[in-house]
Formats: structure tokens, C-alpha cells, sequence
């Protein structure tokens, strides 16, 4: 993604996600996830600076239709995954401070706030926690989007119940199309609905289309997880710099030897 081919693709306005993958529950770990979170909105804040003349933050309607005006690129911003909170409410004011407009609750396993839906433990809590439950409470009082995307069917329909205001699901998909625990049934998509919320598409092909299972691929990428100690692909973001880009060019030769089936936009 750059400025460029935003302009020419048409696409005027995009969030920047302030994303953490979920690393170890501790109150050591909670606090240096704290400060990368914010060494992530330094960064953006610091791109946007050096680019003013092509793009810069809004953080509500108003301001992206007036930077729309100026032939400038609109940047929201987001925070993926409440793990980047710790326990701490008061962190919720400093992300909305510095620009957030919604919090995904939690990422691709479970954390402190609430159950996501591919924790291979299962369920904690079957849905929020008593944090999460502040949490959701803190964002609709701040007016920052609470955003379902990952969470478990039980934390959704918590969401639903506790939320005052419309929530959306930032990158979600349809279970009917696809049978991804990550996506949503039918009856999810009523409530989001009746909820007045929105869905964005996921297009990542693991969630639009069943993809064909290649031993030879998921045995290769397991040897790969085993030598660097991470659970995901997503792992590598956690590694020291060498690491990753050693892990990267892993994967890019692993994915010439045995290609994804990807979807196609039809």
C-alpha cells in the first residue's frame, strides 16, 4: 500500500492499524506491549509529518470529507488487538487521544478482554471477560468503534447485548461462503444488522475460499514454525529483525515450491 496507488486506485480514505499479535499474558509483557503500541502511533504520526503534502490524519467524518476536498489521501487510524491495553482503561483515552477509532478486542488468540475465535485452548470466558466488559463500556463513552473482527460467536453477541452504540467487524467474512470460525452465520449478520453496525470484507483467501489441503506445504511450513519457535505466520513479527527477514525468505521460496490455490475476485 502507498500514496500513488491509493490515487490511482480510486481509494481516498484507509485505516492504519496499529496491530500487535498476541504475545505472553504478563504484567511485564502488558506494559512492553503498551510501549510498542505506541512506538507503532509515533511511527504514523511521524510518516504522516513527512508526507503532509500528500496525506493526513482525520479523526472524524468532517475532517475526511474536508482533507478529501484537498486531493489528499484521508488516514484513520485503528488499534488491532486490545492486548496492546493491558489491563489498564486509562490507555483507551491515550489511543482515542492520539487518533484511534476503534480497538479490535483481541487477534487470533485469546487475551485479557475477551475469547477470539481460533484460540486452539478453546474458550475462556465464553465471551468478554469482567475487563472486556469495561472496555466495551470505556470505547462507547470515548466514541471509539468497537470492532468484532476475530472475537468468538459468545464475545460477539456479548458486544451486541452491552453496546449502546452501532459496533462494526473491520474485516470479517460470511460463514455461508466460507466455513471459517473467524466468519460470521447468518444470524450474526441479522444482529450486526439490526445492531445498525457494519461488516468490511476479509479478502484473504482462507476466509472467501476453501482451500484444497497440500500435506507437502503444511509439513514444510510446520518445519518452519519448529526453527524459528513461532505459532504463525504472524509470529515473524515478533522476531528480532535478522530473524524475519530470514523467516521471509523462507516462506517466499516455500510458496514457489508449493503455490497456494489463491481466490480469484470472481
Amino acid at each position: 500500500m502507498d500514496y500513488p496507488r491509493m490515487k490511482r486506485g480510486g481509494l481516498d480514505a484507509i485505516f492504519f492499524a496499529v496491530y500487535l499479535g498476541q504475545g505472553p499474558r504478563t504484567s511485564e509483557a502488558h506494559e512492553a506491549a503498551k510501549k510498542r503500541a505506541l512506538g507503532i502511533f509515533d511511527a504514523i504520526n511521524t510518516t504522516l509529518k513527512s508526507t503532509s503534502e500528500l496525506a493526513e490524519l482525520a479523526t472524524t467524518p468532517d475532517d475526511a470529507y474536508r482533507i478529501g476536498k484537498t486531493g489528499k489521501r484521508v488516514i484513520f487510524i485503528g488499534v488491532e488487538n486490545g492486548y496492546a491495553m493491558g489491563h489498564d482503561l486509562l490507555m483507551l483515552q491515550k489511543f482515542y487521544d492520539l487518533g484511534a477509532r476503534y480497538m479490535t478486542l483481541c487477534h487470533s488468540s485469546n487475551n485479557d478482554i475477551c475469547d477470539s475465535s481460533t484460540d486452539p485452548k478453546g474458550a475462556e470466558y465464553q465471551g468478554l471477560s469482567p475487563l472486556g466488559e469495561q472496555v466495551v463500556k470505556e470505547m462507547n463513552r470515548l466514541g471509539m468503534m468497537v470492532d468484532v473482527s476475530h472475537v468468538s460467536d459468545s464475545t460477539f453477541y456479548d458486544v451486541i447485548r452491552l453496546s449502546k452504540v452501532p459496533i462494526i467487524a473491520s474485516h470479517s467474512g460470511a460463514k455461508a461462503i466460507c466455513n471459517h470460525p473467524r466468519n460470521l452465520t447468518d444470524d450474526m449478520l441479522k444482529a450486526l444488522a439490526k445492531n445498525g453496525g457494519v461488516i468490511q470484507l476479509n479478502l484473504l483467501s482462507d476466509y472467501i475460499k476453501t482451500i484444497p489441503a497440500s500435506p507437502e506445504r503444511e509439513a514444510a511450513m510446520k518445519d518452519i514454525y519448529e526453527k524459528y519457535n513461532i505459532k504463525d505466520r504472524r509470529g515473524m513479527m515478533t522476531l528480532p529483525e535478522a530473524e524475519q527477514q530470514k523467516a521471509r525468505a523462507e516462506f517466499t521460496e516455500l510458496n514457489k515450491k508449493y503455490p497456494i490455490q489463491l481466490a480469484t475476485v470472481g
